[in-house]
């Protein structure tokens, strides 16, 4: 009986999370399964499509004000140059007249409000993401209130101070609502400024220590950056969403690489350590859901944290940190997280510096940025195998596989793969025999059928040139003769007796 172990978790289909458009993707839930670039697009077609609806009613609106006016006057406004008598009415034209400029400033008022500048600032306010759609709009605004909520109740402890740093805050963010049109790096320093300006005051007037400063700093940190959260994160003005695609490609196409080419310490038919697997790729595809820095910085944490006690119990001692970051490498290639180089770039740029730069969550991050930046330098040179073999599997002509001989992976570490001391991949190695071996029957069997097949031709070409070889040698003649009746020449046929009737003798 196999002694395969079963991973413990969550599995999901991969056909199932990816983009409904079928464009190869990754979706999101809040997107309506759609990926980014698929939602924008999606977005913009419905956005236009009601301006043009928009557009055409406001057009029919002016067409009937025109013709209500029109019939209500009972003449059409071409009709006063044919009776140039009119004119002289005095008072009454007068009036028309200024009939005809109340229409004609309604009929522009409606024409305005759906002009090329309000359609244009209805674009600038869908990328600026004033304009989401009602799912979007409802789970963010539960967010903000939630944290504006959870930002009150923690300054009500402060009393005063708690109120001026409330007070601060406000006025932080009225000024960064005016500054939409800044790039990514203007808006990061302005959020920088910010942070520094409040550990400086509140260290300088209040007076606080570096505890309650770093706890102050948190919940400042969260608040602003939830309610900044749809403005900052992969703005248009960057190439964010272009990175993550591309990751996402690199990652994708780099699925063949194995946990042995890595020369990653982790055996993951022991339950414990596939279980902390599961949990590791679980916290880091969860970064994307979080909103603030410091959340997403707490799932690379804890996703860190899982590989070391994976590293350990295989290991049976500390994991050091030349078996972390090829572990880590293994993760995100097995998890490919959605908008990674997005949320690396919103944790770099509205972080706080002193959470950023010091401590474990600045060191696991750290470590995330250079298996990212190993992914997409990776090469043959790195997994120890040929240009050959590594365009290979890129193009996916092949595939990484038992060797029949040795029952190891090509080019793996000294004692990785062994067969004889993993029943799982003693167990492969032994279908894979089977398969090789099955294939050679079938070849043998394919050589029988077409020699029968041969030999069956062959027979019947043979008896073919007997039958005619036996025509030619014998040829069949027919005579044609007249046959005439037996009693045709038996003149006394006239005097035979009758024949002979059966008769019933009683006994």
């Amino acid at each position: 009986m196999s002694q395969r172990t079963e991973r413990r978790g969550i599995h999901v289909d991969q056909s199932d999370l990816l983009c409904k458009k079928g464009c190869g993707y990754y979706g999101n839930a809040a997107w309506q399964g759609l990926c980014s670039k698929c939602w924008r697009e999606e977005y913009q077609r419905v956005r236009q499509k009601q301006i043009q609806d928009d557009w055409a009613l406001a057009e029919k609106l002016q067409r009937e004000e025109e013709a209500a006016y029109a019939s209500s006057h009972g003449a059409h406004p071409s009709t006063a140059q044919q009776h140039p008598g009119h004119a002289s009415l005095g008072p009454f034209s007068k009036f028309e007249e200024k009939k005809t400029n109340e229409k004609t400033r309604k009929v522009t008022t409606v024409k305005k409000f759906f002009s090329p500048s309000s359609r244009t600032a209805s674009k600038k306010e869908a990328q600026d993401g004033k304009t989401t759609s009602p799912s979007i709009s409802c789970h963010a605004s539960f967010d903000t209130d939630q944290a504006s909520k959870d930002f009150v109740d923690f300054l009500k402890n402060l009393h005063k101070p708690g109120r001026d740093i409330h007070k601060q805050c406000r006025a932080f963010l009225m000024n960064m609502s005016s500054k939409k049109d800044l790039g990514a790096d203007e808006l990061s320093e302005c959020v920088q400024d910010f942070y520094q300006s409040m550990a400086d005051r509140l260290m300088s007037h209040f007076k606080g220590s570096s505890e309650s400063v770093e706890q102050v700093m948190d919940q400042v940190e969260k608040y602003i950056m939830t309610r900044l959260y749809k403005s900052v994160f992969c703005p248009e003005t960057t190439d964010d969403e272009k990175k993550d695609l591309a990751t996402q490609d690199r990652i994708r196409a780099l699925h063949w690489v194995t946990i042995q080419m890595l020369c990653v310490s982790m055996e993951e038919e022991i339950p414990e350590v596939s279980e902390n697997v599961v949990k590791a790729i679980t916290d880091v595809i969860e970064m994307d859901s979080k909103r603030v820095p410091r959340d997403k910085l707490a799932c690379v944490t804890r996703c860190s944290k899982h590989i070391f006690s994976a590293i350990r119990i295989t290991k049976k001692e500390p994991a050091s940190a030349d078996d972390f970051l090829p572990a880590l490498i293994y993760i995100v290639l097995k998890a490919n997280p959605p908008r990674l180089q997005s949320n690396i770039q919103y944790i770099t740029r509205f972080c706080n510096p002193s959470r950023l730069m010091t401590g474990e969550d600045g060191y696991y991050f750290t470590n995330l940025c250079c298996a990212v930046a190993f992914i997409e330098k990776l090469d043959a040179q790195s997994l120890n195998l040929s240009p050959e073999e590594f365009e290979r599997y890129m193009s996916g002509q092949a595939s990484p596989r038992f060797s029949s001989s040795d029952g190891e992976w090509p080019h793996a570490g000294p004692g990785v793969g062994s067969s004889a001391t993993n029943p799982v991949l003693a167990q492969l190695n032994h279908n894979l025999e089977l398969l090789s071996g099955l294939c050679s029957r079938q070849e043998a069997l394919m050589e029988a059928a077409q020699s029968l097949q041969a030999d069956l031709l062959s027979w019947s070409e043979s008896v073919q040139q007997e039958v005619h070889d036996i025509l030619e040698k014998y040829p069949l003649e027919i005579m044609s003769s007249k046959v005439s009746a037996i009693d045709a020449n038996n003149t006394d046929n006239e005097n035979l007796p009758s024949p002979i009737k059966p008769q019933v003798f009683a006994g």
